[in-house]
């Protein structure tokens, strides 16, 4: 694989990993897969990567985690984290810990390809304030994030029963 068109794709969903790879490929790039964190540091210790997609929730591991682990072994890497439910405190979140971009599935190959490109005019501002369900979402990633994805703590942090917390998580994970 050349340098310049090599991407590393992340996610535990195959059937995205393949249909991902495919549209890649027609575009001329070539894309190794990997479906968790041991799997995505193996592959970046065995090949040279210009580009990274990272999902961020790779089976109950979080993406973030993994992101500056990527980062240490690969400096140079150009990550864009992909997410089925996004939130304000996870996009700061992944651009905090080097990523270059964040988007929320679904995304086409040209979106994606984008993604890795200079942003040259400000994003567009929402229409709408967010729902209660979104904002209770993005304080639960926040105080996740700061808890480094422990779910007991950031049970505790949320004074919310950590069943509870993980039925919220699951619910959204299902959205993806």
């Amino acid at each position: 694989m050349s340098k310049q068109q090599a991407w590393l794709l992340i996610d535990d969903d195959d059937a995205f990993l393949q249909v991902l790879q495919r549209s890649l490929a027609r575009q001329g790039i070539e894309a190794q897969l990997a479906h968790g964190h041991q799997e995505a540091k193996n592959a970046l210790l065995n090949g040279t990567f210009h580009r990274c997609v990272l999902d961020l929730n790779l089976a109950g591991e979080s993406g973030l985690q993994l992101l500056p682990e990527l980062l240490d072994l690969h400096p140079d890497l150009e990550i864009l984290v992909l997410t089925g439910y996004g939130s304000i405190a996870t996009a700061v979140e992944a651009m905090r810990r080097g990523a270059v971009n964040y988007l929320c599935k679904p995304v086409t190959v040209n979106q994606l390809l984008a993604g890795f490109e200079p942003i040259d005019a400000p994003p567009d501002l929402r229409a709408e304030p967010p729902s209660v369900e979104e904002m209770e979402w993005e304080h639960i990633q926040r105080v996740l994030n700061e808890n480094e994805g422990n779910v007991s703590a950031t049970a505790r942090a949320l004074n919310m029963h950590r069943r509870t917390l993980q039925r919220k998580l699951q619910k959204h994970s299902r959205w993806r």
